[in-house]
């Protein structure tokens, strides 16, 4: 059983892995395309509503259906389903609707400090990424579905392709369309994902397809936990969307500099947490139903340890590599020197969250599996609108856009020390005994300072360099893993 789950969960990771490089690659080939212009700002800022509802509330109903649907009676389990994707694609359908008839409405209300002319682009633009919205917070849905029957290959391939489309279309259609090609990759690319899903749950003979508005108690259970989840799950995004809106009012540029930023301290993070919670949130939600806390102790623990060993180490990576990262990955074309110079310090300060975002993520997901949502939405809540916007409009006169990334940093800092908090109290989760996490901590700062020292070793090339610090880091990592399986 244990290695049939580490099979299964290295091959979602490694296609998360594939998914997330090529979405990736599409901020590289934007900024090499774009540089830190308008253009680049329009882009990344016309999908910042699509993508938010995407993730936010297609993550919610995938979390509360897998909840819901883990502890239904089969015999109206079908009409649950249709029920919830009826729902859904009227709620979203109607609000696409609003987004493509008045784009500037949204744009204004949002994103109002950018030029006329990057306005301009950026409305034009979301006309062409809005539909999209509809057929990701369906897809999301569907693999909700496909989750609880344990095709997890089937989703992350499904995020993949879209990945894979919408870069394909943005590049390969640029001479063509300009920026636009990027509008039309992004609905391409929802287009098929959502269609892949679909045609394979019709082929497995999972449910058949079929529009219907029952009133039950499952669906009541449903939506009282979807609605706290949407604040819950939104904690990054509304980090994302709160970061733009005081991004546009500063110099053009500063929405494409932190963008390349922040998406290079997603990356590590992001992979690892959608491997594992894609994995093991249905696990936790039997094992809240079957009544064993031996399992969420454990699995709590463990994850604590686990993304400790991962992401403390690359976190001082990041950080003291900042400058040669963006150099290396970024300053082609129309990224020029000046462009590095103004993303690599926000590349540092968001490097100093990977952790605390992971952490939150993941302890979140337990109060989700015990249906207990309003405690951490409450205390995201506090920290993404309170602490955030508190530290952002002290400093931001005095540090521009570094404010706004230290906000982020406080924000997501305070939050995990108030649901680690909260899950010892509420929940009876422990992070683990003293000497253990006295263990973890020792191995913590010897590996920070071993990758420091790396930058100590006299070398004429700065790549060379670079691999050195991440040849270490790795290796420290690996270390780290092994010591924590005795």
């Amino acid at each position: 059983m244990k290695r049939t789950f580490l099979k299964l969960l290295g091959t979602v990771a490694l296609i998360n892995v594939i998914a997330r490089l090529l979405g990736f690659a599409r901020e590289v080939i934007i900024g090499y395309q774009y540089g830190t212009g308008y253009a680049a700002d329009s882009i990344i800022t016309a999908f910042t509503i699509p993508n938010f509802i995407y993730i936010v509330i297609g993550g919610a109903i995938t979390t509360a259906f897998i909840s819901v649907y883990s502890k239904t009676a089969d015999s109206v389990k079908t009409t649950f389903v249709q029920t919830v994707l009826t729902g859904l694609g009227l709620l979203i359908g109607a609000l696409t609707i609003v987004f493509v008839v008045w784009p500037g409405f949204w744009m204004e209300l949002f994103f109002g400090g950018l030029s006329s002319e990057a306005m301009e682009l950026t409305s034009k633009l979301f006309v062409l990424m809005a539909p999209a919205t509809f057929f990701l917070a369906l897809a999301m849905a569907l693999s909700g579905l496909h989750n609880v029957h344990s095709n997890f290959r089937l989703t992350a391939m499904s995020t993949l392709l879209f990945n894979a489309v919408f870069l394909i279309v943005g590049i390969g259609l640029t001479p063509v369309m300009s920026a636009y090609s990027y509008g039309l990759g992004a609905l391409l690319g929802s287009v098929l994902m959502l269609a892949v899903l679909a045609v394979s749950i019709w082929k497995q003979s999972i449910m058949p397809f079929r529009m219907r508005l029952a009133n039950m108690p499952e669906i009541t259970r449903f939506v009282k936990m979807a609605l706290p989840i949407i604040f819950g799950g939104a904690t990054i995004q509304f980090y994302f969307i709160i970061q733009r809106i005081y991004a546009a009012d500063l110099s053009e540029g500063v929405i494409a500099s932190m963008n390349y930023a922040s998406k290079m301290t997603q990356f590590p993070q992001a992979v690892l947490m959608t491997s594992v919670t894609t994995v093991i949130y249905p696990m936790l939600a039997k094992a809240v139903s079957d009544g064993d806390e031996q399992k969420l102790t454990n699995a709590y623990q463990k994850g604590f340890h686990m993304l400790s060993i991962l992401l403390l180490p690359a976190t001082v990576f990041i950080f003291t590599y900042a400058e040669e990262i963006i150099t290396l990955i970024f300053e082609y074309g129309h990224f020029t020197e000046q462009s590095t110079n103004a993303t690599y310090p926000l590349l540092q300060v968001f490097s100093l969250a990977i952790f605390a975002l992971a952490l939150n993520a993941y302890v979140t997901r337990f109060f989700y599996a015990r249906e207990n949502s309003y405690l951490p939405i409450g205390l995201n809540v506090v920290s993404v609108f309170g602490v955030n916007i508190l530290v952002i409009t002290l400093l931001i006169d005095e540090f521009g856009a570094q404010a706004i990334a230290l906000g982020t940093v406080v924000a997501s800092i305070v939050n995990m020390l108030l649901l680690l908090a909260a899950a010892q109290r509420k929940l009876g989760l422990k992070v683990g005994e003293w000497r253990a996490i006295g263990k973890l901590a020792v191995f913590i700062g010897a590996a920070a300072l071993l990758i420091y020292s790396t930058t100590l070793i006299p070398v004429d090339y700065s790549l060379w360099s670079l691999v050195i610090g991440g040849a270490v880091t790795g290796i420290l990592i690996l270390a780290g893993l092994k010591l924590n399986n005795r």
